[in-house]
């Protein structure tokens, strides 16, 4: 018996998956397209960031030539180090010198202490004098009364008199004269005086000025840009020397597009990797966020009232303080970072969907905020 024919291989069949395939793949692409859009821009990513990061220009506040230098080009120190002195020898000078000024000042304000008490003296004497030479006169006149006494006595015990009263006058005011310089109470304290005051503030400055020969860090940190200072130059006042990088203090500044600070604020988690470290993500907070764009604050602000303006997206500096710092990772200042700050929104359903189905799209959202 002859076999019966087969039927033929399902060509249809595979057709049709075919086509269900060319169908679902683009249906697939969308779908998930669609997802990454509406669940994406919560994490707000940026490459234009960097570590910083204080600081502080070494400078002499005394000037002389450098006695001693006790540091190295990148050595770290710790605040209170003796990083240089300047030479002490005419500072301490100067300080003898004002310690003799105020001694000198002390001594006088004594001996104008001692000129009053003479002034006083004098006062009181000439006081007894006008008070002897008025009784004089009345005994004169009544002399002259009398006939006994002849007038030229009279006229002489009268000028006698007139003379003591000028003296007694002389007198009260050299008192014065005497009191005044005593800064007007004859009982002041000698330090006290005005110009022992001002010795006083001298000797104190020359003192400070010779502390200050002694150069000290004013911070931990790391010595930069020192390789030129070197013991026998001349250093002037508040001349900057080289500069002190603060390693106790250390954030990131990141460089945002406005568009990305819509939902950033202050508080808000951030993820930092160093590219020195990549592998290594250091945990931050928002710290702040700028005042304005970097253009603002440019040396030649962008002048947008032309006729040749074009718009371009700004970025505002974020400020980040690293919440932990790893004692052993080489934490520079200027290093370069990526920074991802974790805003806690979504991008959303877009608005014409959302004025399609405002019910729908409301409770999606709110279920999508809810799940991340």
């Amino acid at each position: 018996m002859a076999p019966e024919p087969q039927p033929a291989p399902g060509k249809p069949k595979r057709r049709d998956t075919r086509y269900f395939l060319m169908a679902a793949l683009p249906l697939a692409l969308v779908a998930g397209g669609s997802y990454v859009y509406v669940t994406g821009g919560r994490i707000q990513e940026t490459e234009n960031a960097n570590i910083r990061q204080p600081r502080v220009i070494v400078a002499s506040q005394v000037s002389g030539r450098i006695q001693n230098v006790n540091f190295a080009d990148n050595q770290t120190v710790k605040g209170g180090d003796v990083l240089f002195t300047v030479d002490p020898a005419p500072y301490r000078i100067a300080l003898q010198q004002a310690e003799a000024s105020l001694a000198g000042a002390r001594l006088q304000v004594e001996q104008l202490r001692s000129a009053y008490g003479q002034a006083v003296a004098q006062e009181q004497s000439a006081n007894n004098e006008v008070s002897y030479l008025k009784t004089e006169l009345g005994r004169q006149s009544a002399l002259n009364t009398r006939g006994i006494a002849a007038r030229s006595s009279l006229d002489t015990a009268q000028r006698d008199l007139d003379k003591a009263r000028d003296a007694s006058r002389a007198a009260a005011q050299a008192v014065a004269g005497a009191k005044a310089a005593l800064g007007g109470d004859p009982d002041i304290e000698t330090d006290t005086h005005p110009s022992v005051l001002a010795a006083l503030a001298a000797r104190d400055k020359a003192a400070y000025d010779l502390d200050q020969t002694t150069v000290r860090a004013p911070t931990d940190g790391i010595i930069s840009q020192a390789a030129s200072v070197k013991a026998g130059q001349f250093v002037a006042i508040g001349t900057g020397l080289f500069s002190l990088v603060e390693t106790g203090d250390t954030w990131i500044d990141a460089n945002f597009k406005e568009t990305q600070l819509t939902h950033m604020t202050v508080g808000q988690e951030a993820e930092v990797e160093l590219d020195t470290f990549p592998g290594q993500p250091l945990h931050a907070k928002v710290d702040a966020i700028g005042a304005g764009t970097g253009a603002e604050f440019s040396l030649l602000p962008a002048q947008n009232a032309t006729g040749n303006w074009v718009k371009v997206t700004q970025r505002i500096p974020v400020r980040l303080k690293l919440e932990e710092n790893d004692a052993k990772l080489l934490l520079r200042t200027g290093m370069s970072a990526d920074v991802s700050v974790d805003t806690g929104m979504a991008r959303g359903i877009p608005h014409w969907i959302a004025e399609w189905a405002p019910g729908w799209s409301t409770a999606w959202a709110a279920d999508l905020n809810k799940a991340n």
